[in-house]
Order: C-alpha cells, then structure tokens, then sequence
C-alpha cells in the first residue's frame, strides 16, 4: 500500500501536470484538455510506480509496457514523459507544431517513450495483448498496461481481442478504462445504451473491478490486486478533472482554450 508520503508526491505531481497541460494546450491553440485532465492520476501513478523506464534507453522492451489506446489524451502523457525526465520540459511548449516530437497523438519513433502509436481508436488493446502474449511466450515477468476511453468501447475490435485476452490466460495485462461518461458529441450511454460495464467484462473472462480514477489509493490495490485472468479496471473520472468550467462538459472534448479561459484554469490550479 501507499504511505503518506508517497501519496503526497503523486497528488503533487498531477497538479502540477494539470497546470502543465493547460499551459501547452493554449499555447497550441488546439488539442483535447477533457480527457487528458480525467487521464492524470492514471498515468501520474502508473509511470512513477509501475513503468520503470531508463532515461538512457527509452525504447526498451525490458521493462513494463504503457499503450495510450485513447491517443487523443496524449497531453497527458506527454507531460507525464516529461516529468520523469524522457525530454526537456522546454519541448512541451512545441506540442502540435510542425517537425516537432509532441504531435496531436502520439508516435513512437518520434516521442522517447511512447510504446505504441494511437489515435485509430480501437487498435491499443490488440496490441497490448500481442505484448502480454509475447513475454508470456519469452518467459518474461513484465506487465502490460492499457488504457482504454470509454467511448472507445464502441468499436469491435475491443471485443474481438476482449476474447482473445481471457482464452489465453494473460494474467500480465492489466486495461483501464477511463470512464469518464463523455464523448465527442454526447454522453457515452446516450450511443452506447446504459450498460453494466464490470458485468460485461466478467462475461467475457475478465478480473473486473471498479475504483475512482483519481484516488490513488483505489489505484494502487487494484493494480497490486491478484488475480489469474487479464484484468479490466473501470476508473470512474471526471472529465476536465481540476478546472470547474470544464468538468463534466462536453465541449471541452476538444475545444480551444481562449484567454480568458487559460487565466481562469490558473487561477483555480494554483499550487
């Protein structure tokens, strides 16, 4: 379990990734402050705890494995990047432009880090299963984590590989879902039907269990929790987690952040 301390510095760092993240989308005039800001205890706890990444080869596959599935959150991520020290902050302030690393999802042969290029919605959790399968095959005790948006669970292709996961016993990987209820241009039940979604995924062979997205403590027994099947975290989030005009709305999906917006989030990240 977490102690006090350790609690501290993870709260610490998302504040100030949130502030981070408004910073760089402004500064961009475009990008997706919703679900990046419902993304952040996720990817602040899982780089920091569970994705050992060495500085020095970054691109290594001897450590655990982190799919952004949902690439439209990329900011996040590329703040997370940052703060561990894959790149200098100073390149955040490229995100989006041209010939830099920071485009609007993420690459893998351009971005220290990134394990998989996403933003074809639908696509990471095959490829987070091709992970887990093959360090099963090698024998290797490495864990692959993928993060799923809930609107994302409208393609098929997540439960084609939902199947393929749990008849194959990959007890190494480990999905999220950020469930933040929103999507483009409505709520997620409002096209996907009102569904019990830890039901659904027990039905398909899946460890399902169900936490806040922004208590770490909630995060961390369910990662640490044991389990023999592939497991399905259903993280219940905020979007727009920190700032109050952009909670729970969804226009703020994709949205330009104005002037006046960027000095009001500021004003209520200030740590």
């Amino acid at each position: 379990m977490l102690n006090t301390e350790e609690i501290f510095f993870l709260k610490q760092k998302s504040a100030q990734i949130r502030k981070t993240i408004i910073e760089m989308l402004y500064q961009a005039g475009s990008g997706h402050p919703g679900g990046s800001l419902s993304l952040v205890e996720i990817l602040v706890y899982l780089y920091f705890k569970e994705i050992k990444i060495n500085i020095e080869k970054p691109q290594s596959t001897e450590r655990n494995t982190l799919i952004l599935s949902k690439g439209h959150g990329c900011p996040a991520l590329y703040t997370v990047l940052a703060e561990i020290g894959l790149f200098n902050k100073d390149v955040l302030k490229t995100y989006k432009k041209l010939n830099s690393i920071l485009q609007g999802h993420p690459d893998r042969l351009k971005t220290p880090g990134i394990d998989m290029s996403t933003g074809s919605l639908g696509q990471g959790l095959s490829v987070g299963i091709g992970c887990a399968l093959a360090d099963k095959i090698k024998g290797d005790n490495h864990k692959t984590y993928v993060i799923l948006g809930d609107g994302e669970l409208q393609e098929g292709q997540i439960w084609e590989a939902a199947i393929f996961a749990s008849r194959n016993d990959l007890d190494n990987l480990c999905v999220f879902i950020d469930n933040n209820k929103l999507q483009l241009t409505s709520k997620v039940e409002e096209i996907f039907g009102k569904r019990n979604l830890s039901l659904i995924w027990k039905d398909f062979g899946w460890e399902s269990i169900e936490i806040d997205g922004h208590d770490f403590d909630e995060i961390d027994s369910a990662v640490l929790y044991p389990t023999k099947k592939p497991k399905i975290v259903i993280a219940n989030t905020i979007k727009g987690k920190g700032i109050s005009f952009m909670e729970n709305k969804i226009e703020w999906h994709s949205k330009k952040i104005s002037e006046d917006d960027y000095k009001k989030a500021l004003n209520e990240l200030l740590i």
